[in-house]
Formats: structure tokens, C-alpha cells, sequence
């Protein structure tokens, strides 16, 4: 079961960056659009803008959740 769930977070965390890489492709598009005067709407790019920052706050918490349980597995006696 040990090996079924660590393919299970490894797949996890996996779906989360590349959803985080995804939007922060898409933000930096229209971003860049945006400074290139072509005809963007403002407020997509502030969505795409604050959808990329949530993403990367979810992915940051799952990265410190991950480094804690790594910690509190190393600190076990064996």
C-alpha cells in the first residue's frame, strides 16, 4: 500500500504543477498581449492573473505539507 499511495501523491502533486505551469502560461499570454496593445479584455487577464497566483499558493501549501510529513517521517524511531 506504502508504494500505491506515494504514486498516488507523486501523481497528485504531478496534476497540480503542470495545472500551476498551465495557468501561469496563460496569465503570462495574456499579460503579454496586454503590453502589446492588441485587443485583450482587462478583466481576463486579472482573472488569469489571480487564477495563477491561488494556484501557486495551493501548490506551495502542498509542497510545506509534504516537506512536514518528510520531516515527521524522518524523526521516527525505527
Amino acid at each position: 500500500t506504502t508504494a500505491g499511495t506515494s504514486s498516488t501523491v507523486e501523481t497528485t502533486f504531478s496534476d497540480v504543477l503542470n495545472s500551476l505551469n498551465e495557468s501561469q502560461l496563460n496569465a503570462d499570454n495574456l499579460l503579454t498581449q496586454l503590453a502589446n496593445g492588441e485587443d485583450v479584455d482587462v478583466a481576463d487577464v486579472m482573472l488569469a492573473t489571480t487564477e495563477n497566483d491561488v494556484n501557486f499558493r495551493v501548490a506551495m501549501a502542498i509542497r510545506d505539507k509534504l516537506v512536514d510529513a518528510y520531516r515527521q517521517v524522518m524523526q521516527m524511531n525505527v
